[in-house]
């Protein structure tokens, strides 16, 4: 959930300060698979338009009453020569702690067996270190059977939650305050992309569109987000989200259905959160800046791990079909890729081991599983418990296979 503050977990501590200077991450090249290896771009998935579809209870004018959905993509030839361990490290991010990645992490690359690896506080000390450790990842990546770029991420929401120091500087608060919040949030999104593909980063876990409710609860007391205004908030995710993706960064829409009604105290990082928000108030506040989002193309949204009882009464967000499909996809009509927040956040206290809760999250219809722990370990063990469901019947085949293209898409788009 990416507090600045103690508890130190993956959100929790900012770069900015880390002695690096903006200047020393310049806008390198992002690596690429060498002309030596062709092969390892065939079989790539790219999104298609599907026909449009209407949101149940928008009005035809709202500008995502009309959302471009992309079809089903067909599968890559490549899918169905990995083994089911591969096949699951496909809905995969992985982690690692300090400045220098394991071997185990290099292995499960050259194996196919995570699709990506999110940054967290602790990875980065310099520009030519993360690009140092990045260009190994895309080596090891080219020995893999798998013919997609590797998702390589972080947060960089901009003010105090940055793992990178430089853009974007202003807080999300700072620009819904400012005189021309559209042009703010654009330049926020140009930034970030600039700063994240410069050290070969190609997805950025922001903006946050949640609509805070108080001064000073969970959302804004770090000025994460934009607005107590609905409208303020969309307009300024779409902004941001629209010149972020046309730097070539993914944007992730986040904390799905909405974090703005959280007290200060209710971190689902720490601990179990129930939000008890009318549904009318929901759809009407906190969903509201997604339809934008949608109509954007933005291209992955996170859940959260907050229960919701106007929308699931027992099921975090996350974890929830009712949300996530019910909700998410066929109500806002959302057709890219879901990703979870971090599956070791103390709000699934009660749903056992980070390989269980993976799996009741790709049961849910959550695509990418966050495994932020900062140990290899933890993604490996969410792949083997992913392969053992499907191979079960727990999970379906026909839905597994649906979320890997969706993921394969992403990769071969960036």
């Amino acid at each position: 959930m990416d507090r600045p503050a103690e508890p130190i977990s993956r959100r929790d501590a900012m770069l900015a300060g880390a002695g690096l200077a903006a200047a020393s991450f310049g806008l390198a090249s992002k690596p690429r698979r060498s002309a030596a290896a062709p092969a390892k771009r065939t079989g790539a998935v790219r999104p298609a338009a599907r026909p449009e579809r209407r949101p149940a209870s928008l009005p035809a004018q709202h500008p995502a009453a009309r959302p471009e959905r992309p079809r089903a993509d067909p599968t890559p030839d490549w899918l169905a020569d990995l083994t089911p361990q591969q096949l699951a490290g496909q809905r995969v991010i992985s982690s690692y702690s300090g400045l220098t990645p394991p071997s185990s992490l290099l292995q499960q690359i050259s194996a196919g067996e995570t699709s990506g690896v999110i940054f967290i506080t602790g990875n980065i000390s310099s520009a030519s270190q993360i690009q140092s450790v990045i260009a190994q990842f895309v080596q090891a990546s080219k020995q893999s059977p798998v013919n997609a770029p590797l998702l390589l991420m972080t947060d960089q929401e901009g003010g105090q939650v940055r793992r990178l120091p430089g853009e974007p500087v202003l807080s999300e608060k700072q620009i819904g305050a400012s005189a021309n919040p559209a042009s703010a949030a654009s330049q926020a999104g140009t930034g970030a992309a600039q700063n994240l593909s410069g050290v070969g980063m190609n997805v950025n876990l922001a903006p946050v569109l949640d609509v805070y409710r108080h001064a000073g609860n969970f959302i804004d007391q770090f000025q994460r987000s934009y607005s107590k205004n609905a409208s303020t908030v969309s307009v300024c995710g779409q902004a941001c989200i629209t010149a972020m993706q046309q730097g070539g960064v993914a944007a992730t829409a986040k904390h799905f259905p909405g974090l703005g009604a959280a007290a200060t105290s209710q971190n689902t990082d720490v601990q179990p959160v129930t939000l008890n928000v009318s549904l009318s108030s929901l759809r009407a506040m906190d969903e509201f800046p997604y339809q934008s989002a949608i109509a954007a193309g933005v291209k992955l949204v996170m859940a959260s791990w907050a229960v919701y009882p106007a929308l699931d009464a027992r099921l975090p967000a996350g974890l929830s079909p009712a949300i996530v499909g019910g909700e998410l996809r066929s109500r806002l009509g959302f057709g890219g890729v879901t990703i979870t927040d971090a599956l070791e956040a103390g709000a699934l206290k009660a749903y056992g081991t980070s390989a269980q809760r993976g799996v009741l999250a790709a049961g849910a219809g959550m695509d990418l599983l966050l495994c932020a722990q900062g140990d290899p370990t933890q993604g490996q063990d969410v792949a083997t418990a992913l392969a053992a469901a499907l191979q079960s019947g727990q999970l379906s085949q026909q839905a597994f296979t649906a979320s890997v293209n969706r993921i394969t898409a992403l990769r071969n788009s960036l």
